[in-house]
């Protein structure tokens, strides 16, 4: 009876909610699923964040709307965190905005710059909101495609000069969901030349800064010259901390930008509930202990599952950062058929990589969110369908 918006018909199926439906009618069917598919962590928040949240929310007056723009005890924290993780000093009134999780963040910045007909830079393969809030924003999408020749780098050489001409927003995502690569300091340094010659936004998302391994410490765009000129960076305490299911996040950078996104924000929401802004700041200031231990938690995750695909036979690369494996076909299939292989003989849920774009085709994405035995298990399956 009534007719979606041309906007939202163009937006591409989220490819999260139909492994989900598979998921669950094979769960349905009583079958023992490994799903390494969905990156939600598998442990539970450190209790000391659940404290400050049990604390806060005892408390009536953190029962009331938020403020918009994140409460200044939060702000600062943000700006703290950054000072001791990447020596960046930032300005907590100006630079800094709590956001309801970075995804909700990213989606929402298109709206701000975007124009009809505007053109964003976009990776592909990518995590699904840097197309989806182009869509909803009116503009228009150029793919940079990620390949394995280029490290998994966009050659923004490659891109036209009418197309420069006409972008306003290049998506950048390093450590990158979903291929794991890393970004070079040479890469950030003719990304950020890029961006001030042509006038392009980059919006940088460093969800995954703090899942390395074998000593690699991710670097933020922020760090490195002329960077704040042209650059907001989004954040989230989702995989650092576990809580993905508590939306809290962050966007830090150009003043200018992180004004834009505010005004966006503040006619679409009301904040994050004050108790949640509290457990996020007990988070951000606590020490590193939490952090080493889920790096080496991931690190022996990563080995048994990437050693095991070795010895099968599959040509796999050990990531160093980010708590996903992105795994070549080792077969002559698509990525979808051979997800639903995995699925159909050996209960194993992975994601098809044509779910994070065309150049995504070829390739799997395994997360590193179950126990070391049920890896384990996963490999014996596995073994059992070569």
């Amino acid at each position: 009876m009534f007719k979606l918006s041309k906007k939202v018909q163009s937006l591409p199926p989220y490819l999260f909610l139909e492994i989900d439906k598979a998921k669950r009618r094979a769960r349905s069917e009583g079958r023992d699923i490994i799903d390494l598919g969905i990156g939600d962590p598998d442990q539970p928040t450190p209790k000391f964040i659940i404290d400050a949240l049990n604390q806060a929310a005892n408390d009536p007056a953190n029962h009331r709307y938020a403020l918009d723009q994140g409460m200044p005890v939060l702000r600062s924290a943000v700006a703290d965190w950054y000072k001791n993780r990447f020596n960046v000093n930032l300005n907590s009134e100006t630079e800094v905005l709590p956001l309801i999780g970075s995804k909700e963040g990213i989606a929402h910045f298109p709206l701000a710059f975007l124009n009809p007909g505007d053109i964003s830079l976009v990776p592909d393969p990518c995590y699904p909101p840097y197309k989806g809030g182009t869509i909803l924003a009116g503009g228009k999408l150029h793919i940079m495609p990620l390949q394995e020749s280029n490290s998994f780098l966009p050659d923004l050489k490659k891109i036209p000069f009418l197309v420069r001409k006409k972008a306003k927003i290049i998506f950048v995502n390093y450590p990158n969901n979903p291929t794991n690569a890393c970004a070079s300091d040479d890469f950030y340094k003719q990304l950020i030349e890029f961006a001030v010659k042509n006038k392009i936004i980059i919006i940088s998302d460093l969800a995954y800064s703090e899942m390395a391994y074998d000593g690699y410490k991710p670097r933020s765009l922020l760090e490195f010259d002329g960077a704040r000129e042209v650059t907001i960076e989004f954040h989230s305490l989702s995989k650092t901390y576990n809580m993905t299911g508590w939306r809290a996040g962050w966007a830090a950078g150009n003043a200018g930008l992180v004004s834009a996104l505010a005004k966006v924000k503040s006619n679409i929401d009301s904040g994050i509930f004050s108790a949640v802004q509290l457990a996020a700041v007990a988070a951000l200031k606590s020490s590193n202990d939490h952090i080493k231990s889920m790096c080496q938690l991931y690190q022996e995750r990563r080995d048994v599952l990437v050693d095991g695909l070795n010895v099968l036979g599959w040509r796999v690369l050990k990531p160093k950062a980010t708590f996903y494996v992105w795994i070549k076909n080792p077969a002559q299939e698509s990525s979808i058929d051979f997800a639903a292989r995995l699925l159909k003989d050996a209960d194993i849920v992975a994601t098809p990589g044509i779910g994070f774009g065309k150049y995504g085709e070829g390739y799997i994405r395994m997360a590193l969110t179950v126990p070391r035995e049920r890896i384990k298990e996963a490999l014996e399956r596995i073994k059992k369908i070569s």
